[in-house]
């Protein structure tokens, strides 16, 4: 089914969470970035079109100002995220480049996705990009975002990129298999749910975990994005972006994950 839906989809949307992207010493993995910039590169060259929503930032900000790392004061945290997001732009631009490919940053803010001439702009901006085979990345702009106009985390702004361009996929990477009927990181018997059609009925037959050490969205907020995309009838994908090679297996199908699926 997984591979299925890849190879049906032409305009697809990956979304990465901090803790894919962070290594072991909770740095960005630019081995993975490479990794990925070269699978996507060979989707790219059988006709599929990307757009990557990232986080990281605040992760590549620690890498670079860990003299921060204790700092919870909003500014410290908006200015470390404002270091980071130059951080994390050249290691995608590093690993992209490797390809002959050119990448380009979009800073959104909710307000953005509520203002219909920015709304307007932002599609226009995208579909030029795609267009000129310009890989953009989508991240939320944490130096300015404060509670009233923050999206949150980047599962609603992956669904909210996927509604703007009119993709017809969208993949959330994260660092489980899929979703599960209860936390497998506290549970080893938990049971992958491979198939949604209706996720207000899974909900209430799954125990629903705490955040992620790193992200700021747990299995909730992608479950939200899923519903969310599937609204405007775009099926999802939740897989484990850890796992070797992800995208080139879930394109060969030997990687499971999650499907929720337009009716």
């Amino acid at each position: 089914m997984i591979s299925q839906l890849i190879a049906d989809a032409r305009k697809i949307i990956f979304k990465f969470g901090s803790n894919t992207l962070a290594g072991k010493d909770g740095k960005i993995n630019s081995e993975f970035l490479c990794e990925f910039a070269q699978q996507s590169a060979a989707l790219i060259k059988n006709g599929k079109q990307i757009v990557l929503v990232s986080s990281g930032a605040q992760v590549a900000g620690l890498s670079t100002m860990d003299k921060w790392a204790r700092k919870k004061d909003i500014h410290y945290r908006q200015a470390l995220c404002a270091v980071g997001q130059v951080e994390l732009m050249d290691a995608w631009r590093r690993a992209f480049e490797k390809n002959s490919l050119h990448i380009a940053q979009i800073l959104l803010t909710r307000e953005d996705f509520s203002d219909s001439i920015r709304t307007l702009n932002m599609r226009n901006t995208l579909f030029t990009l795609v267009d000129e085979s310009v890989i953009p990345i989508i991240n939320e702009n944490d130096t300015v975002s404060v509670e009233e106009i923050k999206i949150g985390e980047n599962d609603t702004l992956a669904a909210q990129s996927a509604i703007l361009w009119s993709a017809d996929l969208l993949v959330l990477f994260s660092d489980i298999d899929g979703l599960y009927d209860k936390n497998p990181k506290e549970f080893p018997q938990a049971v992958l749910v491979e198939e949604v059609r209706d996720i207000d009925a899974v909900r209430k037959n799954i125990t629903i975990g705490n955040t992620s050490d790193f992200g700021t969205g747990g299995i909730s907020t992608k479950l939200d994005a899923a519903k969310l995309a599937l609204s405007y009838g775009i099926s999802t994908i939740l897989a484990n972006g850890g796992s070797p090679r992800c995208l080139e297996s879930l394109v060969r199908g030997s990687q499971k994950g999650t499907v929720f699926l337009a009716s």
